[in-house]
């Protein structure tokens, strides 16, 4: 999971971070990037929208006593506006009706300067045509998976990890081994990451109804409209990471 985290927040600068930072995790789910930025800051707020996903949060994250929970969507964020030294947002923005408002309610609560990092899905648009053909043809499966009762979704999506995910991540973790460039082989991602973190992916890919995917050109624009600036996007995997800064109150 560190390997993943380190995906994430590469292009985020810890080092620019006031002592004992106030932020917060929007979309926390089950608290697993919690667990690596708590130990980082001085106070963490875990949001979430689900009661079930913040008791597991709380169960995950008992040992911090940093960490503070609440209950809420993107639309009732319960933290004043300009507060927070810093907050993020991993794979939720992409679930959400309205992303751009999703993300101007997140940028609401943070200082002037203050960074804000997501990773929203891409929109394949650095892939060769038969991976989108490929990908296409897994969202039509998505499609039928997400209108099941959870308990399905989650039986479907953990036969999907262990028979999809984990063989396309062993294959290719081979392959980079005897020298092949992986980079275009689906799932290629997953390579050096563990089994959990395919579990959880799997279902977070096919068990929402709800997804988005967003050009690096569009996820530019919306960090700018939500009023970030100074905004940096990863070249590497998992695209699209982005980190902005919130504007200063001109003079």
């Amino acid at each position: 999971m560190c390997r993943q985290f380190d995906g994430y927040f590469r292009i985020f600068r810890w080092d620019k971070l006031p002592k004992d930072a106030r932020g917060f995790d929007m979309g926390c789910g089950s608290g697993r990037w919690a667990t690596l930025v708590a130990p980082r800051v001085g106070e963490l707020c875990c949001i979430d929208a689900s009661g079930k996903a913040l008791a597991v949060a709380k169960r995950n994250l008992s040992r911090f006593k940093n960490c503070k929970f609440h209950r809420a969507s993107f639309e009732d964020i319960p933290l004043p506006d300009s507060s927070m030294d810093f907050g993020y947002s991993i794979g939720v923005l992409h679930h959400i009706p309205d992303t751009l408002a999703g993300l101007r309610s997140c940028v609401d609560k943070l200082k002037p300067g203050a960074p804000f990092l997501a990773y929203i899905y891409y929109a394949l648009e650095n892939r060769p045509r038969w991976f989108k053909v490929v990908w296409k043809s897994s969202d039509m499966i998505r499609r039928v998976i997400c209108r099941l009762p959870f308990g399905a979704r989650l039986v479907v999506s953990q036969l999907i990890a262990f028979t999809v995910y984990l063989p396309m991540a062993t294959a290719s973790l081979a392959l980079e081994r005897l020298g092949a460039d992986v980079s275009d082989i689906p799932l290629s991602a997953y390579r050096n990451r563990s089994f959990y973190s395919m579990r959880t992916d799997a279902l977070d890919r096919f068990g929402t109804r709800l997804e988005k995917r967003f050009s690096r050109k569009r996820v530019i624009e919306m960090f700018e409209q939500a009023g970030l600036e100074g905004i940096m996007i990863s070249n590497d995997m998992p695209y699209w990471s982005a980190v902005g800064y919130k504007k200063r109150p001109a003079n």
